[in-house]
């Protein structure tokens, strides 16, 4: 499996199954973190992190803190893709990274655009 990106009109494949998403809150600028997995079903989250609370971003009551962040398992099952907000207002876009200790990182969305599409390739 593979993930495929879909962003400025052009589509680029990722050969990874697994993958990290992070990105500032508009709003709060507390930092997000959510780990997924490509599967034949879908994008599955396994994990979602945040620095802290604010606006419509609350950590849910089984979320456990340690070293400064909220983790914990959404309750969402496998997704076709993710729509990916492309407003240019946030300053920075969207941080995809996938590899393990040796993270290779693109930015997307960082400039008022379509949304980007992320989904598995195939």
């Amino acid at each position: 499996m593979s993930l495929c990106v879909l962003a400025g009109g052009k589509v680029a494949a990722i050969a990874a199954t697994l993958f990290t998403l992070s990105w500032t809150h508009s709003v709060e600028k507390i930092r997000w973190e959510e780990d997924w997995r490509v599967t034949p079903a879908g994008l599955e989250i396994i994990e979602a992190r945040v620095q802290g609370s604010g606006a419509g971003m609350e950590p849910p009551p089984e979320a456990r803190f340690n070293n400064g962040w909220w983790s914990y398992k959404p309750l969402l099952g496998p997704l076709p893709e993710l729509n990916l907000a492309a407003s240019g207002a946030t300053g920075e876009g969207w941080l995809l990274c996938v590899g393990g200790a040796e993270n290779q990182c693109m930015t997307l969305g960082a400039q008022k655009e379509a949304p980007v599409i992320l989904k598995p390739c195939g």
